[in-house]
């Protein structure tokens, strides 16, 4: 199909009544695909955004952006442009941290449910999937760029993703298109750049079709990794179903691969930073740890710890500071170290209450229904919340008496004393002054 009638059927499978935004860089790619966006789009009467991102890396970003603002004028779209910084101090390279700095200009624009169109082209698949050939990537790096994908949300197409760059470029001359050409597609310093002007032609002057050979390897791969996906998601089913907590005898009974595909799908679940492959095989290699060993496996954007015969993947978490304390008078919503607090704590007798919230300092004791003085620290193993979100808790003091230990991971956001009540802010109004039910906490599992 031509670029034009590729659109158009990218547009017809377009959510009804949702816009269409255009990732515009104000390369050739991009503006063509704004272009012939608009004209597809007005026939249908669906609205189209631009969003131009300004990364202020070179001296060309204020011509790229004035491009924009020429070409969407005259196009008549709206144009929305996100100025961001980009960090290159975390290993991540300058094509990688402009590319993370892009994309979270992407989730802050446009809304979850809308969809974003990008311009990659042929040639943009087949270097993508050499770049992960040569960093020894996975099936999913293999497999470069999907065409359409649920991205936070949101859904990315890439609708030019199969039809080669010189096909666009045809079409841009054909139609007296204007666009602008970044200088620095032409520094060979680059990855991508060295790819694309020193290895490719060379690939070609011996085998022609290279680069749609390499772009179609890159779809198989991606028809591979959808099919691992399933297998992964059967063996999470198998596990329980919580991405988050893993039996370790269920991933036992995996093989090796097995077990790497299965951590790397809940991670991709949990959207944490997908573990480098030699941090993942530290962590496997301590699973089979003695009962009580820390085991605790962190990288970039996700960690690992085991306790009681589970694997538990997570965000990276760290202790409440020792000396924190904030007054709270068990109504209003705070910004805590440990999160948002939005509980209302009060007394079943009425009456204004002055608290303070506290870390757990050791010691702490509180006065259950039925059940007499606990000291904290056995009702937390009770309750089978592990050691490192112990340490996140927030004890409430009333005066010189615990009234309360509050955190997400407890059953109903926390514990009581005996004549005390703990709900959801938002839900004060409709429980009114209903009685305290006091939930007994699980069997200890030892």
């Amino acid at each position: 199909m031509s670029p034009q009638a590729l659109i158009e059927h990218a547009l017809a499978e377009t959510p009804p009544g949702r816009p269409v935004w255009i990732a515009l860089s104000g390369g050739l790619d991009s503006s063509l695909l704004l272009t012939l966006t608009i004209r597809a789009a007005h026939d249908q009467a669906r609205p189209v955004y631009a969003l131009h991102v300004n990364h202020g890396l070179q001296a060309s970003a204020g011509e790229f952006e004035r491009h924009c603002q020429v070409l969407c004028s005259r196009l008549g779209v709206p144009l929305f442009i996100e100025r961001v910084a980009v960090a290159t101090g975390r290993g991540l390279g300058w094509e990688g941290a402009a590319r993370e700095a892009r994309y979270a200009a992407f989730a802050k624009r446009v809304p979850a449910g809308d969809v974003l169109w990008l311009a990659q082209h042929r040639k943009d698949q087949a270097e993508t999937f050499l770049l992960a050939a040569l960093r020894g990537s996975g099936i999913r790096g293999l497999a470069a760029m999907p065409g359409a994908r649920v991205w936070q949300g949101r859904y990315l197409v890439r609708p030019w993703l199969d039809v080669p760059r010189e096909e666009l470029e045809t079409e841009a001359v054909r139609r007296g298109l204007v666009w602008v050409e970044d200088p620095s597609n032409v520094d060979v310093g680059l990855d991508r750049n060295f790819l694309r002007h020193q290895v490719l032609p060379l690939l070609e002057s011996r085998w022609p079709t290279a680069e749609a050979s390499l772009a179609q390897t890159a779809t198989w791969a991606g028809e591979a990794d959808a099919l691992l996906a399933e297998l992964a998601s059967h063996d999470l089913s198998l596990a329980g179903g919580e991405p988050g907590c893993l039996p370790l005898s269920c991933l036992a009974s995996l093989s090796l691969p097995r077990q790497r595909l299965l951590i790397r799908h809940c991670c991709e679940h949990l959207e944490l930073t997908m573990p480098p492959a030699s941090r993942l095989a530290t962590l496997i290699g301590q699973l089979e740890a003695r009962r009580d060993a820390r085991v605790h496996v962190n990288w970039i954007g996700g960690e690992a710890r085991v306790w009681r015969g589970r694997l538990y993947l997570q965000v990276p978490t760290e202790d409440l500071p020792n000396d924190w304390q904030r007054q709270w008078d068990g109504r209003t919503v705070l910004q805590t170290p440990a999160g948002q607090l939005a509980m209302v704590l009060e007394k079943e007798s009425g009456g204004d209450a002055s608290l303070i919230l506290r870390p757990r300092r050791g010691g702490e004791c509180l006065h259950l229904p039925r059940r007499g003085r606990r000291d904290l620290k056995r009702l937390l193993q009770e309750y089978g919340v592990p050691p490192w979100q112990r340490a996140r808790l927030l004890v409430v003091w009333h005066g010189d008496q615990v009234v309360a230990v509050l955190g997400e991971e407890l059953p109903g956001g926390g514990i009581t004393n005996a004549g005390w009540r703990l709900f959801p802010a938002k839900a004060r109004s409709s429980i009114g002054n209903r009685p305290h039910v006091d939930t007994p906490p699980p069997a200890q599992d030892h």
